[in-house]
């Protein structure tokens, strides 16, 4: 039987990078940096401003922004993996 796996705590780092910790215990340091300034997208590349980007909460277990405005897939975020391939000129929402 597998688990669901939440985050239970987000902390702003520096620049574009969060601080996660997960409900199983694992933690990971993602950089939104790149994802975030290459978007053309301007529901994404409003985040450039690092006020709004630090504006993040967690939600239910999804770090998210702006009531879902932006969010990304919890698997991604847990096994640190595609956070530059979402968010093209299509969706301003990564999950």
């Amino acid at each position: 039987m597998s688990k669901t796996i939440n985050i239970i705590k987000a902390e702003y780092l520096k620049e574009y990078q969060i601080h996660l910790e997960f409900s199983d215990g694992m933690v990971q340091i993602i950089d939104f940096k790149n994802f975030i300034l290459s978007s053309h997208n301007p529901a994404i590349s409003k985040y450039k401003d690092l006020a709004l980007f630090k504006a993040f909460s967690i939600t239910e277990g999804d770090l998210e922004w702006n009531d879902y405005d932006l969010c990304f897939p919890i698997i991604d975020l847990y096994e640190n993996k595609n956070i530059e391939s979402f968010g093209g000129d299509n969706s301003n929402r990564a999950a």
